[in-house]
């Protein structure tokens, strides 16, 4: 463990290119999920023969295994060697998924999928303990005025190379010439497999800093409960809580619902997702110098709406009765949650880190781990229950209408099956906006003033690459909005230079 022990000290040049091994670690990492996750995971899954409730227990075991973040603080705590955690943790995980490359090729498919899940169970397990080193690591290594531009430049290029690959088994699912189509599934996750190698090879190159001393010796125990004694960081976990909730109620099932509901094959499913991604990624940056400019709390209070805004709308999908319509709504929906989720992640990832006290971080995150873990396994296996048995149910609200000589109704608005699970996680997304009010992160920032400012962030960024977006910004002078800002600066502190 001597090459990836500590160093003493970290110079600019170091970090800079510790940084970039680190954005190329996720970019081969998210490659690999995209071969092993997600929608080719589900897709598998229910190639299997899988039930609700199952898809729902693969979308839990993630969160189920981030429980293990708490005893892998006591690990990193003894070892004080978080890189090397980190690597040796998710290089296993990725010899995992190398293994499951033969589960499509047994003869038995409940045997395969029982194997799935104990499979998806180590390599959550060996993730989680990874995820703890790492973020305790990168907590210290990046400086918190860098941040967001950070995470969001780490995050741009996962997403492109997600992107890529998904599409990528998507076609080798629907178009590889597979006999039986299931054998693809054993190509992609050989994929997976080594492009997570790749990724484990950057991530080795990223430099780590001797750990901070967390002050006066205490107790594990008494150390792990400190952020629950922390009043604004309690109220952030129960935020994180609520929202993991909300998210997962509906979010495991989209691609089942594609699938089994609307009748999509696999490629048509990754299309939308990666629409969604790129999304995602085109307005990654804007979010990022959004939150370092104003403030985590204020993205959050407009991005969460939109998205379950978005949620709730899957449910009137079917109020479109031409299907090529219906697909033009979905990727509208795709594209905008696209957006919405790209603010989550990046605010939400910069608030637990920016709350967490520097020295503590490790116990801090790990109770994030430990939030994430119970509301993120309990939401999608009641989900998955609530679907099975929501299977043969409709709820429906009809108009009915009465004239001389005619009688007809009309149902208005009608909920089946998956629909039931979208219009919940919109209904507990209420709860999830209170619980992020109560939250303190600094200077308080409009909602408006986040909106106008994306939207000066986007023109810039369109005006930048394009001469028309040139000729259209001298036409219509959007410039003319930031001289509202006057009026704004009498109502809210500057979070900034």
């Amino acid at each position: 463990m001597t090459v990836l022990a500590p160093a003493p000290s970290i110079s600019p040049a170091e970090l800079a290119a510790g940084q970039r091994a680190l954005v190329q670690d996720l970019a081969w990492a998210s490659l690999s999920g995209a071969f092993a996750g997600g929608v080719i995971l589900t897709a598998f899954a229910l190639a299997l023969g899988a039930q609700p409730l199952m898809v729902g227990v693969l979308a839990a075991i993630p969160f189920m295994a981030q429980a293990l973040q708490l005893p892998a603080t006591l690990l990193i705590e003894r070892l004080r060697q978080r890189r090397a955690i980190g690597v040796v943790s998710v290089t296993l995980a990725r010899c995992v998924v190398l293994a499951m490359a033969v589960l499509p090729f047994l003869p038995s498919l409940p045997l395969a999928l029982a194997l799935l899940v104990a499979a998806q169970a180590l390599i959550a397990s060996l993730n989680a303990i990874g995820a703890c080193a790492v973020n305790s690591w990168l907590h210290q290594l990046i400086p918190p005025r860098e941040l967001g531009h950070f995470f969001a430049r780490r995050l741009f290029f996962g997403t492109l190379l997600a992107c890529v690959g998904t599409l990528a088994a998507g076609a080798l699912v629907d178009h590889g010439g597979f006999e039986p189509k299931l054998h693809a599934y054993g190509l992609a996750f050989v994929l997976a497999a080594l492009a997570g190698f790749v990724s484990s090879a950057y991530l080795a190159r990223a430099p780590e800093p001797l750990m901070q001393d967390a002050g006066p010796k205490v107790r594990m125990g008494e150390r792990l409960a400190a952020p629950f004694r922390d009043t604004n960081f309690r109220r952030l976990l129960v935020f994180m809580g609520a929202w993991t909730v909300a998210a997962n109620v509906a979010a495991p099932f989209v691609t089942v619902y594609l699938i089994r509901q609307r009748g999509y094959p696999v490629g048509t499913v990754t299309q939308l997702w990666v629409l969604s991604q790129l999304a995602n990624a085109l307005t990654l940056y804007l979010w990022g110098r959004l939150s370092d400019r104003l403030s985590n709390k204020s993205v959050l209070a407009v991005v969460l709406p939109v998205h379950f805004a978005s949620v709730l709308a899957l449910v009137f999908v079917d109020a479109v009765s031409l299907p090529n319509w219906q697909l033009a709504l979905l990727a509208g929906l795709h594209v905008v949650m696209g957006v919405a989720t790209g603010g989550i992640g990046l605010a939400t990832g910069n608030l637990g880190l920016k709350l967490a006290p520097q020295g503590q971080g490790t116990a801090y995150l790990a109770a994030i781990g430990l939030v994430s873990a119970i509301a993120g396994g309990v939401a999608p296996i009641a989900a998955g229950a609530l679907a099975q048995s929501f299977k043969t149910s409709e709820l429906s609200a009809v108009v009915r209408w009465t004239l001389p000589g005619s009688a007809g109704e009309r149902a208005i608005v009608s909920f089946a099956h998956w629909e039931f699970l979208f219009a919940i996680s919109a209904l507990l997304g209420l709860y999830v906006m209170h619980a992020l009010s109560r939250v303190q992160e600094g200077a308080e920032v409009s909602e408006r003033l986040v909106v106008q400012a994306f939207a000066l962030e986007a023109w810039r960024s369109l005006d930048s690459l394009s001469s028309i977006g040139g000729a259209v910004g001298s036409l219509f002078a959007f410039e003319r909005i930031s001289e509202r800002r006057k009026w704004w600066r009498d109502r809210v502190p500057r979070a900034g230079p």
